[in-house]
């Protein structure tokens, strides 16, 4: 599907746009009404075909790919939104398709992050809107967002909007090619030109709809800014730092010990960049004596301080940062977030979802309620803090939604609590195959309850198959030591060994035996009887 007419500041009332008033974010399960609602209104002819979203449908894109499901905001109210996933379209990507082929039935299952092509599934803006500048913003966003996944073109198929009206005795061809000329006005096509998409050309039967007899255009943005892989090579340079805790006096001399840091990693050419679990206790070493459960309180009201922090270094030195984690304050829940830092500038905060028995005793930490994948630059990653990663289910989930490296920010105070992680990552590492990176504080903090000593070793660890080494670990600092581990992995190794390794552990499950269910707010969805195009989520009741 495509833009709904976006009106000219002439047909709106002389109103005339003010992006500045327009903001555009990441879209939340907290939205899924609010945008049924919406694509009902903005489509009420498709809408009674049952070909609009449903809260299934909706939840679907932000779990597989959340990063491309985007809303507009105009003064705090949702007034646009668009819908995104990648897709591999082969040799030739103009070939023909149609809107439920090209979205799996508009679920975005057939979703593939390592694709090269960004594919605009529907832009939608309400009424009261157009003209305004919303869908202009929401094509940049677009736009920005191909830039930032480093893929090679945007291709969208846009309705033709006039043709039942203003195409009679043309073929379809003929009135696109009469709209890209000048010669007639297309409310979606004519705004796309403007947006400096290219018609490539017209697709028959691409949706039901009266309006455009069932025609779409497929329009083409090339990334100018597109930079192809070297002979296919897949590699991502991995640098975990191994942080010693030690006595700080202020804040600026923390930022300055994980400044120094984060150049290393630039220096050597890193794309991701691993600090500790609770790297941001060191900061309480410059506070007065205070109890564990008053310490993470503490520590909480340095977040802007840390998170403006963490994101900078990433925008200046082009790397990716897993900054370790910070307490948070939510609602008066006290979770354990990591931060990850994108070079864009956007930051993606992943919660701690299983809490120890001494973090819930002295420092009063909660677990949090969700957990996604995150697509860097060079591959889609997922981050597990510690204790996470000794519980299948959620290095599971992360790979089954196409994750590649899972980071492990930990912290441990003896060697058998440092050995359950990491013997939990390697098996993470086997049985998922992928990459797992851990790293961990070493040192002391004297006068910070339960974070007074440190023990850890920074590793990269791998499956265990002839294409990588021989016991599985592609990388480990020494233990103890204040250093920053670096290390290259090959991408593609991981789906050679996926498909014909010695064995396929991903191939091999057994489905009819074993599921794994997601009980996560944001895979929940309603089970109504009115779930969009071509029925319910295929697997779901």
């Amino acid at each position: 599907m495509a833009l709904e007419p976006v009106a000219d500041a002439s047909q709106s009332g002389g109103v005339t746009s003010d992006p500045s008033r327009i903001h555009v974010r990441e879209a939340t399960r907290a939205d899924v009404s609010a945008l049924v609602a919406l694509n009902e209104l903005v489509y009420p002819a498709i809408a009674n075909e049952d070909v609009v979203w449903g809260e299934r449908h909706l939840v679907s894109h932000q779990r597989i790919f959340p990063q491309g499901q985007l809303v507009a905001e105009l003064d705090g109210q949702i007034v646009g939104a668009v819908a995104s996933l990648i897709v591999d379209l082969g040799p030739d990507p103009l070939r023909p398709h149609t809107w439920p082929g090209i979205t799996d039935s508009g679920y975005f299952t057939n979703h593939d992050p390592e694709a090269d092509t960004l594919y605009g599934a529907d832009v939608y803006v309400h009424p009261e809107a157009r003209g305004l500048g919303v869908g202009a913003a929401l094509y940049e966003a677009r736009r920005s967002l191909c830039r930032r996944l480093n893929k090679r073109r945007i291709l969208a198929g846009g309705r033709l909007w006039g043709y039942a009206a203003s195409g009679a005795g043309m073929t379809p061809e003929e009135y696109a090619a009469r709209v890209v000329s000048g010669e007639l006005r297309d409310q979606v096509l004519s705004f796309q030109l403007r947006e400096g998409f290219v018609l490539r050309s017209v697709l028959p039967n691409y949706i039901h709809d009266s309006r455009s007899k069932n025609f779409a255009s497929l329009i083409e943005w090339l990334n100018p800014d597109y930079r192809p892989a070297v002979d296919g090579e897949r590699k991502a340079r991995i640098a975990c730092v191994q942080y010693q805790m030690r006595r700080i006096a202020s804040f600026e001399e923390f930022a300055q010990q994980v400044s120094y840091f984060v150049g290393v990693a630039a220096d050597y050419r890193a794309d991701f960049l691993l600090l500790p679990e609770l790297v941001s206790a060191q900061l309480l070493s410059a506070e007065d004596t205070l109890t564990a459960k008053e310490g993470m309180r503490r520590l909480a009201a340095y977040r802007d301080r840390f998170e403006t922090l963490m994101r900078d270094l990433a925008v200046k030195h082009g790397i990716t940062i897993i900054a370790g984690s910070l307490p948070v304050l939510e609602n008066d829940r006290l979770l354990n977030v990591a931060f990850t830092c994108l070079p864009s500038g956007q930051v993606v905060a992943q919660p701690k979802l299983h809490i120890t028995p001494t973090e819930k005793s002295a420092w009063g930490i909660s677990g949090g309620f969700s957990l996604r994948p995150i697509d860097a630059p060079k591959t889609r990653i997922g981050v597990l803090i510690c204790y996470d990663i000794e519980f299948p289910e959620a290095a599971r989930y992360l790979a089954d939604l196409g994750a590649e490296i899972i980071f492990v920010p930990f912290c441990t105070d003896t060697r058998q609590s440092y050995l359950r992680v990491r013997y939990c990552a390697q098996a993470r590492a086997i049985e998922n195959q992928l990459y797992v990176a851990m790293a961990g504080n070493v040192g002391n903090l004297p006068d910070v309850g339960h974070l007074d000593i440190n023990y850890g070793q920074a590793a990269v660890l791998t499956p265990s198959d002839f294409a990588f080494a021989r016991d599985g670990i592609a990388a480990e600092a020494d233990s103890n030591e204040e250093t920053v581990l670096i290390c290259d992995v090959d991408l593609n190794a991981l789906h050679s060994v996926r498909s014909s390794g010695t064995v396929t552990p991903r191939l091999d499950r057994r489905a009819d035996l074993f599921r794994l269910v997601s009980l996560l707010p944001a895979d929940q969805a309603s089970s109504g009887p009115k779930d969009g195009p071509l029925g319910g989520q295929p697997g779901r009741s």
